[in-house]
């Protein structure tokens, strides 16, 4: 098994926690989680990639054991989230890496693959979408604080915030017959994250702001055409939120990108970690020979 060392780097006076393992000197992946998670979500594929993989999992800024200062002296944007863990990466002294994309990690790390794209060696995005067509109906309450950010249309977005709707996330389109596999350890450690105080402001800003995601849609698909970056999407195909034409979407961009779906819902590590990772090995195994 695995040694996997808990950090934190002073990014500029931010700290950034993050998990490590694997060779030093082996091939960088670099893991972004989404919302409500941390870098935790990643705890049963890490130990089943680092066998031949250098791998990086920070928690994002305002999520997990990241510093999260009040909402309204920080101001939480995703610009401001990218910008801080593409420092970050300068900090632990990542040159060239591949990205694993999850939820809120997708706009993350697709900022830091436009702004940067000679250091991405190939993308894995599970769940972590780019096109509008993956958006669905799940998103409407937030669409509409976008189209009216009003104090009533901000409150009604507490409803995400709220303990079951977290155990949702990670339950709803898991089949009957492997639900026993979701761990109640991750949703409970979300919910402790969402419970701290000022935790709920800085969220709800993200959710407000994630207009400024979408906006960059076509940014991101530009980027996708030039470079055509090894691409491999692991996508639950019950996910409420991201829909399966959002992960074939990518081949429009990159006609030979690798999509694979799994009988699953949103957080499909919890269900599908084994069958992921051996995508995985095979996926950046070619794309780190095809760069070198």
């Amino acid at each position: 098994m695995a040694t996997v060392r808990y950090r934190k780097a002073d990014v500029d006076g931010f700290t950034v926690a993050y998990r490590e393992a694997g060779p030093v000197d082996a091939p960088v992946l670099l893991l972004l989680h989404g919302f409500p998670s941390a870098g935790h979500m990643f705890r049963d594929l890490i130990p089943l990639l680092a066998d031949q993989f250098r791998i990086i999992a920070p928690d994002l800024p305002g999520f997990g054991q990241s510093d999260m200062p009040p909402a309204a002296d920080f101001g939480y944007t995703f610009d401001k989230v990218a910008k801080i863990i593409d420092r970050f990466t300068e900090v632990v002294g990542l040159e060239r890496f591949a990205i694993y994309v999850f939820d809120y990690g997708a706009p993350t790390g697709f900022r830091l693959a436009t702004w940067h794209p000679e250091r991405i060696t190939g993308i894995i995005s599970q769940n972590g979408n780019a096109y509008e067509e993956g958006l669905s109906e799940g998103w409407n309450p937030i669409q509409a604080y976008w189209a009216d950010p009003s104090e009533a249309n901000r409150a009604a977005l507490r409803a995400f915030l709220a303990p079951e709707t977290t155990m949702w996330q990670y339950t709803h389109g898991v089949p009957d017959d492997i639900k026993d596999r979701v761990s109640p350890d991750g949703y409970a450690l979300d919910n402790h994250y969402l419970a701290r105080p000022g935790a709920d402001e800085v969220q709800l800003d993200l959710f407000g702001d994630y207009k400024s995601n979408v906006a960059l849609y076509p940014e991101f698909q530009s980027y996708f055409r030039t470079h055509k970056p090894p691409f491999l999407a692991v996508w639950g195909q019950n996910d409420p939120f991201f829909l399966p034409p959002g992960a074939e979407a990518f081949r429009c961009d990159i006609p030979e990108a690798v999509i694979r779906f799994y009988d699953t819902g949103h957080f499909a590590l919890e269900t599908h970690a084994g069958e992921i990772a051996q995508e995985i090995h095979t996926f950046l195994t070619a794309a780190v020979a095809k760069s070198n």
